[in-house]
């Protein structure tokens, strides 16, 4: 969260894209879940986090972000998300005398967390005033001081089952001010996590909520320091809206995503060594770096179904945030919800939705890229197939047809209101994701065509 997330636009430069073919083709593509990744026969949604950020833990009582609990808990309702991000400040928790609790200026995420509606991902961080050397805490007696606070604060939500996350952006702030370094982090690490798991023995602490890191420069550094012995898991965020236009895309977020599980794995040593992506996100802003709201839609929709595919190290995704922050329409930092500052929905809110209801249910799933760049996640389910397909170009687009007549086989796309018959048709691909289910657990085969 904060300003710092925006990348730095002279470290990202837009590719040129590849030659495209001038002339149509036709090729039939047998989609079949028979190779998929052997992964536990069990729903997605019993071992994956689909969560969004929100803003509850800033701002006192009353949140000039426009977030009020009854409202946005609502919000998280309608979405079917299991999950939500938000900040558990150190500054707010405990008083004068050493006291610790929920009082006025964290009544909101009190009873966001006391509602039950998804499971609590809560940032430890931030500084106190009355405790020197804490921001951040940089002295044996700051970090006890500290580690009391993140204890209290674990024991107060245990019954919750939250996730940790150790500060937020660390190495943004590192730029500016030294004391933000690799070794004062796994300093801090050290003694926080056994005193969280304590306090509240099923919740993870996660490490890192690393922000925009140009060459991997701080990620390594974090990694080489034996951090992980000290973690359940890592978190990164993850944007690009201030790269090139063409580069504003779900793939561009899915391939570094798979940079930092390389990196991760490397130096843990364990390929399924938890990752969670705590920030992702599209502005829908005027400014240079905003995007449409149909591609922020469509981004999300993509980012949820490829998910699928990851599981077995990838184990939550926190789409930031549930509503806008503000009602300025040039503001990045104002535009980011998935509902508008009014709270009424952008077209991201029933694309997350509806994705996520397709594919929550899969007990496997699998990526397999087409020609042309088209996508597609092949997805097990216990009511038979759940297939996705779309254009990995936002301005390409195709048709897809199944070779075979199945007559209980239907498709459609996020927030249709109804789904259509697909035997024997052409169905439309752009890159808002087209859903098809069938019963069948057998391969099911399609022509594919490029559309002008």
């Amino acid at each position: 969260m904060g300003m710092g997330r925006i990348p730095d636009a002279a470290m990202h430069s837009t590719l040129s894209s590849s030659t495209r073919q001038a002339v149509a083709w036709l090729v039939a593509i047998s989609l079949s879940t028979s190779c998929a990744l052997a992964q536990v026969a069990q729903p997605l949604d019993s071992r994956f986090l689909l969560g969004v950020g929100t803003h509850q833990g800033l701002g006192g009582p009353v949140s000039s972000r426009g977030y009020v609990p009854s409202t946005n808990i609502g919000q998280i309702k309608e979405l079917g998300v299991n999950a939500f991000r938000d900040d558990f400040p150190w500054s707010d928790f405990e008083q004068v005398g050493g006291r610790m609790g929920f009082t006025s200026q964290l009544g909101r995420l009190d009873a966001q967390i006391k509602s039950g509606v998804a499971r609590p991902f809560l940032i430890l961080a931030f500084g106190h005033h009355l405790v020197p050397n804490s921001t951040p805490p940089s002295t044996d007696e700051a970090r006890r001081r500290f580690t009391t606070y993140a204890a209290a604060a674990a024991r107060s939500v245990a019954a919750q089952r939250p996730i940790f996350e150790l500060w937020n952006e660390w190495n943004l702030a590192a730029k500016k001010d030294a004391a933000f370094s690799v070794e004062n982090y796994l300093a801090l690490a050290k003694v926080v996590q056994p005193a969280v798991k304590q306090a509240a023995p099923g919740s993870p602490l996660v490490v890192g909520a690393i922000g925009d890191d140009p060459g991997w420069t701080w990620t390594q550094r974090m990694l080489q320091s034996g951090i992980l012995q000290y973690a359940d898991g890592a978190s990164i965020h993850l944007y690009n809206f201030c790269m090139g236009p063409a580069k504003r895309t779900s793939a561009e977020v899915v391939e570094r995503l798979n940079a930092f599980h390389r990196l991760v794995s490397d130096a843990s040593g364990n390929p399924t060594f938890p990752i969670y992506v705590t920030e992702a996100g599209w502005p829908t802003a005027t400014n240079k770096c905003g995007v449409n709201e149909q591609a922020q839609a469509d981004n999300m929709a993509q980012l949820i179904l490829w998910a699928s595919t990851a599981s077995s190290w990838l184990k939550g995704i926190w789409l930031y945030e549930l509503k806008d922050s503000g009602a300025n329409p040039s503001d990045l930092e104002h535009n980011f919800g998935l509902y508008h500052f009014d709270n009424s929905p952008k077209p991201s809110a029933c694309a997350v939705r509806d994705a996520w209801a397709f594919i929550r249910s899969s007990t496997s799933a699998q990526e397999k890229k087409l020609p042309g760049g088209v996508v597609s996640i092949v997805a097990s389910t216990p009511a038979g197939q759940r297939i996705a397909i779309w254009s990995g170009d936002p301005s390409r687009r195709y048709a897809v047809r199944l070779r075979t007549s199945a007559a209980d086989a239907t498709y459609g796309s996020p927030c249709d209101v109804a789904t259509q018959p697909a035997s024997g048709v052409w169905m439309p691909v752009s890159s808002t994701p087209l859903l098809i289910s069938a019963k069948t657990s057998s391969a099911v085969e399609f022509d594919v065509r490029p559309e002008r």
